[in-house]
């Protein structure tokens, strides 16, 4: 676990526990050891911290990678605090250039680390499930890793959309992990995809309850994001 990950565990992670509350269900499906991928909805920014906050390994996310290559004091403030924490860069432009962010995501699974991924792309502009996106299906087949629905309830009351900081006690908050998905062995055609990112979708809907949305989710255009896919993204 990289250090400053190591630092937040032992002061964020405890004072987020306590001021937050979460519910968790489901932490045996986490392995002990070896790479994995988280596959949750997403309804908050406020979904990756908690997340984090919760899981007892180190969970790389992904960010921008305007992050890794600032310039000036800031700049250097920012690389180091995400490059200490394990973040993957990915590219904001899209297409092959957001593939990359996957290229990165390979050699930290096969390591044996745990990544996580929003299947839909994009947090959900009415609190409903939409259809899942490919990319974390093609990142199973690829790596061989084991696939953990991830269902979160209650952020989108803690941290709506457009504020910038979470607000305790606003909700309650629930984070299940559901039993692995093996993909390993699958065909990596379209077909094939298709058919594991809907049984992915599948599940986490059964860990939320959420009304499921067979159609991908608008994704906002926000001054902090250009429009690209929020970090954790899952691209067709």
């Amino acid at each position: 676990m990289p250090l400053l990950y190591t630092i937040g565990k032992l002061t964020v992670g405890p004072a987020m526990r306590l001021a937050f509350r979460p519910v968790v269900e489901g932490l045996e499906h986490i392995p002990a050891s070896g790479g994995a991928i988280f596959a949750g909805n997403h309804l908050s920014v406020a979904d990756e911290l908690l997340l984090g906050t919760v899981v007892p390994r180190h969970l790389a996310f992904w960010a921008k990678s305007e992050y890794f290559t600032g310039t000036g004091p800031k700049g250097a403030l920012s690389k180091f605090v995400l490059t200490g924490l394990g973040a993957i860069p990915v590219e904001r432009a899209g297409g092959r250039a957001a593939l990359s962010a996957f290229d990165a995501a390979i050699p930290a699974l096969r390591g044996g680390d745990l990544v996580a991924v929003y299947p839909e792309g994009t947090r959900s502009p009415d609190g409903r499930l939409y259809r899942g996106r490919t990319g974390t299906a093609r990142l199973a087949v690829a790596t061989g890793v084991p696939v953990i629905p991830v269902g979160v309830l209650g952020t989108d009351k803690v941290q709506p959309i457009g504020t910038r900081i979470p607000r305790p006690g606003k909700a309650k908050i629930i984070i299940r992990f559901g039993k692995p998905l093996d993909f390993s062995g699958r065909s990596d055609d379209r077909t094939s995809l298709r058919e594991m990112t809907d049984e992915l979708m599948a599940e986490i809907q059964k860990l939320t309850g959420q009304e499921y949305v067979p159609r991908y989710a608008p994704r906002r255009v926000e001054p902090t994001s250009g429009g690209a896919p929020t970090a954790g993204s899952a691209p067709a």
